[in-house]
């Protein structure tokens, strides 16, 4: 009898190269499907920092920055997404593997999206810093935008030829 495959992680800390084609950037639906399932289950057992900080999304007016719990980016779930701003939020528990997290942000800050990481006690302990923090993050990222869309616009102005 053959021995059976598992998942490991690799032991580089480099990302692969995404490639943004189709439903989940080249991955197969049948792992796609998994992840959305893996995510339904999560959102139904959801730990107590994240039960809390998603009670305070609902009740804040953000306006059209909402965020999604359980959100599958590509190949990754994040515990709370903002596809507009580009941001994602990351509830650090204890006895998170770090090599997979750190893998994890690497791919997904390649394709644009910050993570933000947040300790499940400050969120416990400290509601009101941790919303600071994301409203602070929140500005910078619009102001990232709005620099990027300037820059956008200033290059179409001065004739540059586009690449598409």
């Amino acid at each position: 009898m053959t021995e059976r495959k598992t998942l490991k992680v690799r032991d580089t800390a480099e990302a692969p190269e995404l490639k943004k084609k189709g439903r989940g950037w080249e991955i197969s639906e049948k792992r796609l499907d998994a992840l959305h399932d893996r995510a339904r289950e999560m959102k139904r057992h959801a730990s107590p920092a994240h039960k809390a900080l998603a009670e305070r999304f609902a009740k804040a007016d953000l306006g059209r920055y909402t965020f999604k719990r359980f959100a599958v980016v590509g190949s990754a779930i994040v515990d709370f997404n903002c596809h507009i701003l580009g941001m994602a939020i990351v509830i650090d528990e204890e006895g998170d593997d770090e090599k997979l997290n750190r893998r994890r942000d690497k791919s997904l800050e390649s394709v644009g999206i910050k993570v933000m990481h947040l300790k499940a006690a400050d969120i416990l302990e400290n509601m009101d810093d941790v919303l600071k923090r994301i409203t602070a993050g929140m500005r910078l990222r619009i102001a990232d935008k709005a620099e990027a869309r300037r820059e956008h616009f200033a290059q179409r102005k001065t004739g540059q030829k586009e690449r598409y």
